[in-house]
């Protein structure tokens, strides 16, 4: 039986906190991540503060042992966009591939994706993925990561069997 990764989504949005605006993104992701298999247990709205985005990744990451954590919005060029200023002061260390498969995707798509602040990392035990914060971006950068997702995290929960099956010659 496969295993059912935790996971977290963490909408990212000045209007969205203040309920002005209705969390598409968020809810997308959020069933996108069902559809998958995950076990989706947080989910929560903040203002695009730096501050805020720490103390929740920190605390989903640190006390709540999430596998997988996405946020959605905060990665564009606006100066109130703080999530990867946030990302850079709560990963351990990067994972660039995703950011960049997700940005390839995109790219396909619309010329605006490259640019994008979008990163992933790892905290601890936790993979911390940034999603813009458009459903169609959510939509686009998501399925573009997800069938390596699963593989990813048992890597990081300590999976030591081979990644790939030996060649015979």
């Amino acid at each position: 039986m496969e295993k059912a990764f935790t996971a977290g989504v963490l909408t990212i949005s000045d209007k969205g906190s203040q309920g002005k605006r209705e969390d598409h993104s968020g809810e997308l992701a959020y069933r996108l991540l069902q559809e998958n298999g995950f076990s989706v247990i947080r989910r929560k709205i903040i203002p695009d503060d730096r501050g805020q985005i720490i103390e929740t990744l920190c605390e989903w990451a640190d006390k709540d042992c999430l596998a997988l954590i996405v946020t959605s919005g905060g990665t564009g060029l606006s100066p109130s966009d703080q999530t990867p200023q946030a990302m850079e002061e709560v990963i351990e260390y990067p994972v660039p591939g995703v950011a960049e498969a997700m940005r390839a995707a995109s790219l396909k798509k619309t010329p605006h994706a490259m640019l994008s602040r979008a990163m992933a990392g790892v905290r601890r035990q936790s993979l911390i993925i940034n999603l813009p914060g458009s459903p169609g971006g959510v939509q686009d950068n998501l399925s573009a990561v997800l069938p390596a997702l699963k593989h990813g995290l048992s890597k990081l929960s300590g999976d030591m069997s081979d990644c790939a099956a030996p060649i015979e010659r």
